[in-house]
C-alpha cells in the first residue's frame, strides 16, 4: 500500500459544503480497513518514538482517527468538540474557517500542566480550526508534540500558520 492508494481512496465532493468548496471526503478511504489501518500505522510510525501523553482529536473526523492513533500508541484521547457538547467545565475558543465561523471546547481539566500532545484532525487548510485547538493547549498549559492531518491543503498555507506552535505531519498533500 502506498501514499498514492491512500490518495486515491479519497473522494471530491465539489461545492460541499458551499459553493465553490472542494470537499476531501475521506470516508470512502476509512471505509476501508486495509486503507485505514495504513492511515493509523503511517501516523503512528511518524509519533511512536516521541513522548505523548494524550492525542486530541477535533470534532468530528478528527474523532476517527486519533481515538485509533491515542490507542496505537498507548495514550489517552482528548476530544475538542463544538460548542455545547461537552458536559463539564470547559475552555472554549473561536475561529475562522475558510466558510465561515464557528468555535471549540475542551473540557477545563483534560490536560495537566506540561503534558504532551499531538493534535490531530483529517485535514489542514486554513489551520483555523487546529490553531484554535492549539490556543485550548496552551490555555491548559500542556506542550504541543506535533499537529498530524491525513490532507493538507498546500495553497491555503495552514501549515504556515501552525508551525510556530509545532511540528506538522500531513501524509497527503494538494
Amino acid at each position: 500500500m502506498s501514499i498514492e492508494d491512500i490518495k486515491n481512496s479519497i473522494r471530491n465532493v465539489p461545492d460541499f459544503p458551499k459553493k465553490g468548496i472542494q470537499f476531501k471526503d475521506i470516508t470512502t478511504a476509512i471505509k476501508n480497513p486495509k486503507i485505514y489501518r495504513e492511515i493509523i500505522d503511517l501516523m503512528a510510525q511518524e509519533f511512536g518514538k516521541k513522548k505523548i501523553d494524550y492525542v486530541i482529536g477535533i470534532e468530528a473526523r478528527g474523532f476517527i482517527l486519533a481515538a485509533a492513533l491515542a490507542y496505537k500508541l498507548g495514550c489517552g484521547f482528548v476530544p475538542v468538540r463544538k460548542a455545547n457538547k461537552l458536559p463539564a467545565q470547559v475552555l472554549t475558543q473561536k475561529y475562522a474557517l475558510e466558510y465561515g465561523t464557528d468555535s471549540l471546547e475542551i473540557h477545563a481539566d483534560s490536560l495537566e500542566k506540561g503534558a504532551n500532545v499531538l493534535i490531530v484532525d483529517d485535514l489542514l487548510a486554513t489551520g483555523g480550526t487546529a490553531l484554535a485547538t492549539a490556543k485550548l493547549v496552551k490555555q491548559l498549559e500542556a506542550n504541543i508534540a506535533a499537529f498530524a492531518f491525513i490532507i493538507e491543503l498546500k495553497d491555503l498555507n495552514g501549515a504556515a500558520t501552525l508551525e510556530p506552535y509545532g511540528k506538522v505531519f500531513s501524509l497527503i498533500t494538494w
